[in-house]
């Protein structure tokens, strides 16, 4: 199958399995009348194959070392892609960006092998609203002198986020957006 091929293949997942519409409060603490649940698609192993096997070119050709980005919708993600990335011989670091510092054990913020200065990186999620969540990640790698080089998510709801993420620097580049799942709101 090809790339577009699988996109579209994901997408269909997407809307079969994880878009949900009926009202809900996002974490944004928005209300909304639609909910995408990526951990639908990215905890099933059709999913997961398919995010991995479209996001790692994407991070490939931008030199990327390591992926990561907020608990709990980037988890499942990054294994995919590092799991994936060892396949193809150009092996990637994970990490994995608590809400937190943790309050016990190393009282780690960010969990993973440990991130140098000037590792490149990439942001991932699997939906954004507002970009709060993948932007305190992407400051936070960079507290460490990280280089934050993309931020990807798997939908964006077109709800401001690219916006606010592009007055901080960072790009954001969504597998799809709103407009892709077809909605009637």
């Amino acid at each position: 199958m090809s790339l577009k091929e699988e996109k579209n293949s994901l997408l269909q997942l997407i809307k079969e399995k994880a878009l949900f519409c009926q009202p809900v409060k996002l974490s944004s603490g928005k209300k909304s009348s639609y909910y995408v649940d990526g951990r639908q698609i990215t905890l099933s192993a059709k999913g997961a194959y398919l995010v991995a096997k479209l996001i790692f070119p994407m991070i490939k050709d931008d030199n990327i070392q390591a992926i990561g980005g907020p608990t709990l919708g980037a988890d499942p993600i990054l294994g995919a892609v590092i799991c994936w990335s060892h396949l193809e011989n150009f092996p990637l670091e994970g990490f994995i960006v608590r809400k937190e510092p943790k309050k016990h054990g190393m009282q780690r913020y960010i969990e993973g092998p440990a991130l140098k200065k000037g590792t490149r990186v990439a942001i991932i999620d699997d939906v954004v609203t507002t970009g709060e969540s993948v932007l305190r990640s992407a400051r936070a790698v960079e507290e460490l002198g990280c280089r934050v080089v993309r931020i990807i998510c798997l939908v964006d709801r077109l709800e401001g986020a690219g916006e606010r993420l592009k007055k901080y620097g960072y790009k954001l580049t969504p597998l799809f957006t709103r407009n892709d799942l077809e909605l009637l709101e």
